[in-house]
């Protein structure tokens, strides 16, 4: 049925194992005790044969009180699967509606990066000293090991900052660069780099595996000294047009573009780092800054665009070429593959699998207020899930959405042979 149902709550009996080559683990967790019925909503066509998903996320949303979502699922190539879903949603929630995506946004710098290099105006080679300054505050000094941090180690999360080491993550410490600096909230780009360029690294560049918003952060800036463009300028017009995607865009930290979902829920606050007033705000929306986070974190999109993205990275597309797209999906040199099965490619996450004939590729997103999780399988299969929360007071873990999902397509006996892209993209 095309449109929006309502009905009351019914679970779908999720089956399967954990997925293969993806995170997370476990299953989903009970409901709460003495919960309302909530009016549930759907929007898009919905597959009798992929009513799994449908139940997945019905029964995912429904147990975590999660008041947006969405859904889209391809099969070898094909649209299969788009929709849109609403508990207790003051806003229809369609297919198109747009979500921050957080740390999905990761795929795109990276591709920006390589993109570039394909057009033979970068090398992955080349150390970020070649195109960024880095003068740190007075009195300090610029490790001389920062030349060593290659365009590629810097999309690997090799670059040798670690922030679980530090317990410092400079993209989330608006307050204390602002005073460290002598600088008034809110934050720029140049003021992070200013203060991070006098803090020394805590490994050597290339030897560990470290995640690093910071290393994304520095790769948007750039990615707008060599393209001469604002970088999601670049990323729209190089990336984004030419595989028909117009709806994404970079998200803002108060307010909300035309056409994105409202209400991203926290259960947290804290203090604005707009300016300096200290004033307490509900997490989503002013403890963390759209605008810093742009390259590492700040996309907006909604689950067919991130599928219809996703399939930039099978052959035979325009965007990137054959050289491209093995080199976003290289084992990093020398940490290669982790204890777990895994590497970090650019952008993505890694796991070989059949022998080394295939892969399963996939990256997690999350802020306040947003989850997010987009998977391309060696079997042909993808989807990406958006939520409009990442915590609240059931306690129950969003990583499960993972495993949630992959069982969702182990149930699926008969793929259909419907291809709703024209519907979406035109």
């Amino acid at each position: 049925m095309d449109g929006t149902t309502v009905d009351r709550r019914t679970f779908g009996k999720l089956v399967g194992a954990a997925g293969v080559g993806t995170l997370g683990a476990g299953a989903l967790g009970a409901a709460p005790a003495g919960a309302a019925l909530p009016i549930w909503t759907t929007s898009g066509t919905a597959v009798s044969s992929l009513s799994a998903f449908d139940d997945t996320m019905k029964s995912f949303m429904l147990d975590r009180q999660i008041s947006a979502g969405q859904l889209a699922v391809t099969y070898q190539g094909r649209l299969v699967l788009a929709r849109g879903y609403g508990n207790n949603s003051p806003q229809n929630i369609r297919p198109t509606t747009l979500f921050r995506v957080a740390s999905l946004s990761k795929s795109l710098t990276a591709a920006a990066l390589v993109r570039l290099a394909q057009d033979g105006k970068l090398s992955l080679g080349d150390p970020v000293t070649k195109f960024l300054d880095f003068i740190p505050p007075a009195g300090q000094t610029v490790d001389p090991r920062l030349s060593q941090v290659t365009l590629w180690r810097l999309l690997q999360h090799t670059g040798g900052w670690d922030k679980d080491l530090t317990n410092f993550d400079p993209v989330f410490r608006d307050k204390v660069i602002a005073d460290a600096l002598g600088v008034p909230m809110e934050l720029t780009h140049a003021d992070v780099i200013r203060f991070m360029s006098g803090q020394p690294l805590m490994h050597d560049p290339g030897s560990t595996v470290s995640y690093s918003n910071y290393g994304y952060l520095l790769a948007g800036r750039i990615i707008e000294k060599v393209s001469g463009l604002p970088y999601e300028t670049y990323v729209q017009q190089a990336l984004l047009a030419p595989r028909g995607i117009t709806r994404m865009a970079s998200g803002w930290t108060i307010g909300r573009r035309s056409g994105e979902v409202g209400g991203y829920g926290s259960q947290y606050t804290g203090p604005t780092v707009l300016d300096n007033s200290g004033t307490i705000v509900n997490a989503p929306y002013g403890t963390f800054s759209m605008r810093i986070h742009d390259a590492n974190g700040g996309w907006l999109a909604s689950a067919v665009d991130l599928v219809r993205w996703a399939a930039t990275f099978d052959s035979g597309n325009t965007v990137l070429n054959s050289t491209s797209l093995s080199r976003v999906f290289a084992v990093p040199n020398p940490t290669g593959v982790n204890a777990d099965g895994w590497y970090y490619g650019l952008g993505w996450q890694v796991r070989p699998v059949t022998g080394g004939t295939g892969r399963n590729t996939w990256h997690t997103g999350s802020f306040a207020g947003t989850y997010s999780i987009m998977v391309r399988t060696y079997q042909g299969m993808s989807w990406a899930a958006v939520l409009n929360r990442r915590d609240d007071e059931s306690g129950l873990s969003y990583s499960t959405i993972d495993s949630a999902l992959w069982a969702a397509s182990r149930a699926v006996t008969s793929w259909p042979t419907h291809n709703l892209w024209s519907t979406y993209f035109g």
